[in-house]
């Protein structure tokens, strides 16, 4: 009976850290974005939605759709991805919104962030960043 229970056990457990590394491979969940302001294909310099209460709304809910898997839900980081809530807020920290949406992040040749511009709107995008400016916390 033992030996069933081990083994049972080293199956959960196989399973488990699989479902774990999984995440890697998901493809991003569209985003509604019917209510904000259309920016066009040219990626803007500076968030448009800043402080925009619909925005952060859409932004909430792409951000838990998209990014919680990595950066931790309410962008409070795991350990797995940098904690989002201290991203520096203004247009500094929107330069380095943009460029890591747009170029994702690899290292020795392994997607540590997809390019999230490849899959959601820069509308979506800016709404999520509006979103995590709505949590940032000082360090």
């Amino acid at each position: 009976m033992k030996i069933k229970q081990k083994t049972g056990f080293a199956l959960l457990l196989l399973a488990f850290s699989t479902t774990l590394w999984a995440h890697g491979n998901v493809v991003p969940q569209a985003v509604e974005t019917k209510g904000l302001e259309p920016l066009g294909e040219e990626w803007l310099e500076e968030n448009p939605y800043r402080g925009n209460e619909h925005a952060i709304e859409i932004g909430a809910s792409a951000y838990n759709q998209n990014c919680a898997a990595c950066h931790g839900l309410e962008a409070k980081s795991g350990g797995i991805a940098p904690d989002l809530r201290l991203l520096e807020t203004g247009a500094m920290g929107d330069e380095w919104f943009k460029e890591r949406v747009i170029n994702g992040a690899v290292r020795d040749g392994r997607v540590y962030m997809p390019k999230m511009a490849d899959y959601l709107s820069q509308e979506a995008l800016w709404a999520v960043r509006s979103y995590l400016e709505s949590v940032h916390i000082e360090e």
